[in-house]
Order: structure tokens, then sequence, then C-alpha cells
């Protein structure tokens, strides 16, 4: 008796199961449904024709200029696993614009002073300013045309704007959590005014003595007395950097 062979999904299964590709002119589509209701303020984007590269997004804003390809949109988009839908193909478009570089004036404007890793290992924390766009935040990298006085003065304003950043503050037994819901990012901007945030922390009825942060770029930040600080540090299973309170005014800006 001839053994059964295990039954093999069918061709049509797989198709099925795969995930749709975006094609170049859905991109193409979805660029002239959104980009006229993004295009607001400084910000000029266009879908252009590139002889090398064919269709590109072009998107200007001040002094930053970037272009990409519709052909490279549409490729990561079908590995990120979009939709091929009008709505699907254009949420992730409005993803893509508003990962856009952070021009100079609107991080002098509305720059706000965060934590973020200092490299890929993860192992240190410093600060850099960031600007909100929704619920994402991107970072400002000085352009060339950005002076150190015009440097100095954006890390100042960004600085003095953390402290009203908001955020959500939960006390758990000996812990102090500090979250931001509308943008996780933001959490750490808190702790550019850290006598501040301990004062809250205090009136919310925990007082701690020399404390110490448990700092994980775009997760809550913990505040504990340095046992306690020690001991989350060592069972949190994301990387992490504990400071003391004296040494967060120390830290690189970024």
């Amino acid at each position: 008796m001839r053994p059964e062979r295990p039954a093999r999904a069918s061709a049509g299964l797989l198709a099925r199961l795969r995930p749709a590709p975006v094609a170049v002119d859905d991109v193409r589509a979805a660029a002239a449904a959104v980009l006229p209701g993004l295009a607001t303020g400084g910000l000029r984007a266009a879908v252009l024709s590139d002889p090398a590269r064919g269709p590109v997004l072009v998107l200007a804003e001040d002094e930053r200029r970037t272009r990409l390809s519709l052909r490279d949109l549409a490729e990561d988009m079908t590995d990120a696993g979009v939709a091929p839908t009008p709505d699907g193909v254009g949420e992730a478009l409005t993803r893509v614009v508003a990962r856009r570089p952070v021009t100079d004036g609107a991080a002098l404007r509305a720059g706000v002073a965060v934590l973020d890793w200092t490299d890929d290992g993860r192992s240190a924390v410093g600060w850099r300013v960031v600007v909100r766009r929704g619920e994402r935040t991107v970072a400002w990298t000085p352009s060339d045309r950005a002076d150190a006085a015009v440097v100095i003065r954006t890390r100042a304003d960004a600085t003095a704007r953390a402290a009203d950043a908001g955020g959500v503050l939960r006390v758990e037994g000996p812990v102090a959590l500090w979250s931001h819901p509308g943008a996780p990012m933001l959490a750490t901007a808190a702790l550019a005014a850290p006598e501040r945030l301990l004062g809250r922390i205090a009136d919310a009825g925990l007082r701690l003595r020399e404390p110490q942060v448990v700092v994980t770029p775009m997760r809550p930040v913990a505040c504990a007395a340095e046992g306690v600080a020690d001991r989350l540090a060592g069972l949190t299973g994301e990387a992490c950097v504990r400071l003391p309170w004296s040494g967060l005014a120390a830290l690189r800006w970024l």
C-alpha cells in the first residue's frame, strides 16, 4: 500500500495568503488624493518624472529637499503589508510625509528636548530636539545653514518647552512612572526640568531620597530610590539606562 503524502496547500490558497502587492499606480493615485491636504504651510509636495528613477515624490520645505522613488515606496508598502486600497495606501503615504526631515525653522518654533539613544547598541542616552507630528516625533538634525548660534538657541528653547510637553504621572508603590499617551517619545521631556517633576512626584505622595531614573526612549520613565531603580533596571526585558538625578544635566546633545 502506497503511503499517503501530506496534503499540500493549493497554489490558489497560497496566492490568497500572500499580501497583495502595492503598485506604483496605487501610490501615484494616493498621492493625487492626499498630497493637496498635506502640503500646508511651507511644505510643497508633488510627484515628478525622473529619467533615471521613474516617478518620484518630491517634498520641499524651507531648506529641506526629499526625493522618494514611487517604485521604492510601493515595494516598502508591500513589504509592510499595506493594503493596496485607496485608504490603505493613502494612510501609508501620509505617514511617509510625516517622517520627512525637520526644518531648522520648525525645530526653533516647536522643538522639544527629549532623551534618545546615542548609539545602535543602546548603551547610553543623550538629549535630542524633536518635533511632534501627531503621535509621531521626528528628530531634528541641523542643516548646513544652521550656525552655532542657531543650534544653541534651538536647544535652549526646546529645553524650556519640554517642561510643558505634558504627560501622566502614576505612582505604584515605591516607583513613579511618567508617560505621555499622545506621543510616547515625549515622556522623557519632563526630565529636562527634573526638580519640577520631582515636585509632582512628592505631591502625589512619594518622596524620593537620592532619586534615580530608568530610561528607555519611547517608554514611560521610571523614577525611584537607588536600590529600587537598580532592581527595575535588572528586571526589565528591554535595553535601558539608569541615571542619578544629578546626571541628567550632564548628558550630551545629539
